[in-house]
């Protein structure tokens, strides 16, 4: 299962932005504790990309068709806001699963709305690093189902 990760802007950051909200992990810590996870599964390989770029973020997603079995997004503020990402999730038809560090819906009202939800398989939100780790078990199930 080939699986890419995707963050995106101001998720570089993490350990120093905000660390009453997303805590004192950096995105490195974040990448290190899914693949510490999965070590035993060696049918499972992790790409692992960020940019604070709507259009590179949408280009990295229209790159994987044909490559990738399964996408997690952490779009940053870009999931309240973009269109553009939500429909190339669409358009590349790859299972896609939504996460967030923190509970967007006990945030401010804006982050209430995603326009990834309804593109994606299902959305994980408000378990910090763990949130990561959920979906990839959410994605290995639905791979399972499909096939």
């Amino acid at each position: 299962m080939n699986t890419l990760i995707i963050n995106g802007p101001n998720l570089n950051l993490l350990g120093k932005r905000e660390p009453h909200i997303y805590g004192n992990i950096t995105l490195n810590d974040i990448n290190d504790k899914i693949k510490t996870e999965f070590s035993n599964n060696k049918n499972i390989n992790f790409e692992f990309y960020q940019n604070n770029i709507e259009g590179e973020i949408i280009n990295k997603l229209h790159s994987s068709m044909g490559k990738i079995d399964g996408i997690i997004i952490n779009a940053g503020a870009y999931t309240h806001t973009s269109l553009a990402i939500a429909d190339a999730i669409k358009a590349i038809n790859i299972p896609t699963v939504e996460v967030h560090l923190s509970n967007i819906y006990s945030r401010e009202e804006v982050r209430h709305k995603s326009f990834l939800s309804p593109c994606c398989i299902g959305q994980i939100s408000g378990f910090g690093f763990y949130s990561y780790i959920l979906a990839v078990y959410a994605l290995i199930n639905h791979l399972k189902i499909r096939n």
